[in-house]
């Protein structure tokens, strides 16, 4: 299989990769050309990962590493949100973060591209998610029927840094709410004390504010039916705080109203 058939349908998604890398379209791209001449000389210089993604993904930082691996910015602009807060982050931390935010990879795969161990990765995902929070501290508020799992959501969210708000247990009470905390961030059941819909609640609380929502349910299917948008963050129950930890950095950082507590 020749390089074009190999390794062509990944190139969509690293020059996606490589502008939220350096910042910028054009050096992202710069960079990309950079690549593909590499590789134009001397095909040998790729070695085989555990994919053809993971392969493509791991030449690219060595090329990208040799130039010292800076966010850079074209000076047109400041650039959106995002791209403020992953000038906040160290390069190698931006890396770990993109590769398992973004692009999806997995920790082993992510760990080939980086040349990291899984306990390297993990810390550097842990500095990464715990800049991140100290950037976004917000508000939350959780809709959650059951007592116990309301109150250790609201722990977490507290350890994060967050400002907890409220709870609410069914649609009318979430809504009313919502529109009087005016919340930075939702944390959401879908079936609701009095047999509400969780779901529901978010359309209208939705059609007041702009603002990132993280489903967390012991009912996925009732979200991922394909009859209708489908929402970015989903949790099942029972959940790991570690996942919730990532999931509140993913939604904060790649919302661009979201705004941090004054």
């Amino acid at each position: 299989m020749n390089l074009i058939a190999q390794y062509g349908p990944h190139l969509p998604f690293l020059r996606r990769y490589a502008r939220a890398l350096t910042g910028a379209q054009e050096s992202g791209d710069a960079y990309i050309r950079a690549c593909l001449q590499a590789l134009s000389e001397d095909p040998g210089l790729l070695v085989e990962a555990s994919s053809a993604r993971v392969t493509l993904y791991r030449f690219f930082h060595a090329i990208w590493s040799t130039t010292g691996a800076k966010l850079e910015t074209s000076g047109k602009s400041a650039g959106s949100a995002p791209e403020a807060r992953l000038r906040a982050l160290a390069p190698i931390q931006r890396q770990a973060f993109l590769l398992t935010t973004l692009e999806g990879f997995t920790r082993p795969e992510a760990c080939e591209i980086l040349g990291k161990s899984v306990p390297e990765l993990e810390q550097l995902l842990d500095t990464a998610h715990r800049e991140i929070e100290q950037q976004l501290s917000t508000s939350v508020l959780i809709i959650e029927d059951e007592p116990i799992i309301a109150a250790d959501l609201a722990n977490l969210v507290e350890d994060l840094g967050h400002k907890f708000v409220g709870n609410a247990t069914t649609r009318k009470h979430a809504v009313a709410l919502a529109r009087k905390v005016k919340p930075g961030l939702i944390l959401c059941d879908v079936q609701l004390a009095d047999n509400s819909s969780g779901i529901d609640a978010i359309q209208d609380i939705l059609a007041d504010f702009d603002l990132p929502v993280i489903f967390i349910t012991a009912f996925p299917e009732r979200l991922l039916t394909g009859e209708r948008p489908e929402p970015t963050y989903l949790i099942t129950k029972p959940f790991q705080d570690d996942t919730v930890k990532a999931a509140i950095s993913q939604a904060l950082f790649f919302h661009a109203q979201a705004e941090p507590l004054a």
